[in-house]
Parts: C-alpha cells; sequence; structure tokens
C-alpha cells in the first residue's frame, strides 16, 4: 500500500513547549482515536546496508531516498508492518504490508528465501535488497508517541519523546530487549500534510525560534555506532 507523497515539517522542541502546543491543539483538533490515553509506544527494526547507505543519505541531507522498517506497537505483535519511506524534494510517503509475527521472526533471522515468490511485492523488494544489496536488520528504535488528527488538509501532528535505542540488538520482537536513551532527552514535533495545512494548525504548532529541521530517530539512535 503506498500513500500519496505528502508535505512534513519536523521541529526539535522543548518540554515547555510541547506543554502549550499541546493545549493548542486540543482546542482545535482531535486526539487519534487509534492511542490509548492519548498515546502509544512505538518499536520500529531499521534495516541498512553494510555502507550505512540509509544514515549516510540522511545525514548528507540526499535528496532522493529511502528506508525499509519492520514496525509494530504497543508491543502487540498481532499487527506488524514492513514499511518504505521515501522522500523526495521535501515530500515523503510510506509503502507498507501487513506481515506475521513469524515471518518478521524469520525476516530477522535472515530467513528470507521465502520471500522471493511473495504476494507482496513490498516483501519481494526486501528480499531483493537484501539479496543483493546486503541490506540487514539495522538497530531499534523504541519511544512514545502522541497524536493528534485534523480532517481538512489530512493533517497529522505528533509528539514523539522516550527515543531509546537498541544498539546493535535486533530481536525487536523480545520485550525484554535492553535499549538505552538515545543520547540527550529529544522531544520531535512533526506535522504531516497533504495539499494545504490550515492556518488553525499552523498558529497552534507556531514556536518561537524555532526552525524546521532534519532529525531522524534512526540517525541519533546510531550515535553509539
Amino acid at each position: 500500500m503506498g500513500e500519496r507523497y505528502r508535505h512534513e515539517w519536523k521541529h526539535e522542541i522543548s518540554y515547555a513547549d510541547l506543554l502549550s502546543i499541546r493545549s493548542r491543539l486540543r482546542a482545535v483538533a482531535r486526539p487519534d482515536p487509534h492511542a490509548k490515553d492519548g498515546k502509544y509506544f512505538i518499536r520500529s527494526l531499521y534495516f541498512d546496508d553494510p555502507n550505512d547507505k540509509a544514515l549516510r543519505e540522511k545525514i548528507d541531507g540526499v535528496n532522493m531516498r529511502e528506508k525499509f522498517r519492520i514496525r509494530f506497537y504497543d508491543m502487540d505483535p498481532s499487527l506488524i508492518h514492513l514499511e518504505k519511506k521515501s522522500k523526495i524534494n521535501g515530500l515523503g510517503t510510506k509503502y507498507s504490508a501487513a506481515i506475521t509475527e513469524e515471518e518478521a521472526r524469520k525476516i530477522t533471522g535472515s530467513d528470507i528465501d521465502w520471500m522471493s515468490d511473495c504476494d507482496r511485492p513490498l516483501l519481494r523488494e526486501l528480499y531483493f535488497r537484501m539479496r543483493n544489496g546486503g541490506l540487514k536488520p539495522k538497530t531499534i528504535v523504541d519511544y512514545t508517541r502522541e497524536p493528534f488528527i485534523f480532517g481538512p488538509g489530512n493533517v497529522r501532528v505528533t509528539f514523539d519523546y522516550d527515543i531509546r535505542t537498541g544498539l546493535y540488538a535486533t530481536d525487536f520482537l523480545n520485550p525484554d530487549c535492553v535499549t538505552i536513551p538515545a543520547g540527550d532527552e529529544h522531544i520531535i514535533l512533526e506535522v504531516k500534510w497533504d495539499e494545504f495545512l490550515p492556518d488553525v494548525i499552523k498558529d497552534a504548532v507556531q514556536t518561537a525560534g524555532v526552525r524546521v529541521g532534519a532529525f531522524s530517530k534512526y540517525a541519533q539512535c546510531r550515535i553509539y555506532g
């Protein structure tokens, strides 16, 4: 499944900013109904090649880039997705395919031949990248997300914090996998929308002195290697 290319702002903000923006958003937007008590836990397993192509392209600001990850929520393995995120000229899109817990374990355990004739194109693409491009699971990225949605413009605003890294661990379905804070405490505000960003949301997320950035949770979680 592929989405249309969407606009995206990404800011690193302070805790005080979080409190004020959250308050303003609650007045105009609504929490994502999938979130429990307004938030959920995300665990992702990112892939990269032997030359750290995904990491280097992000750091270098390459105009066209993509990365693969496996992701699930609130440590519930009943719904796991393989995702490919693509970025072109600052616009982003995401392709997604549901996979089973057993399939996730096979992929992380380098049992991949079954993907070569899979009925899901995204899995066949991952197989090709792993077999011919040396792509492999690289690191676990954990964080908590608070999501808000706003109908006009198909706007999604999220706060991400408590970012943790699994270092070199790739056993991401193990709830006891050891993770550590990914450097300094970071709070990331993300705003995504389709054709237009309504003024009411633009005003709600406005923060003095904060510029649009290029913060990457994956890059942050690779700071130790």
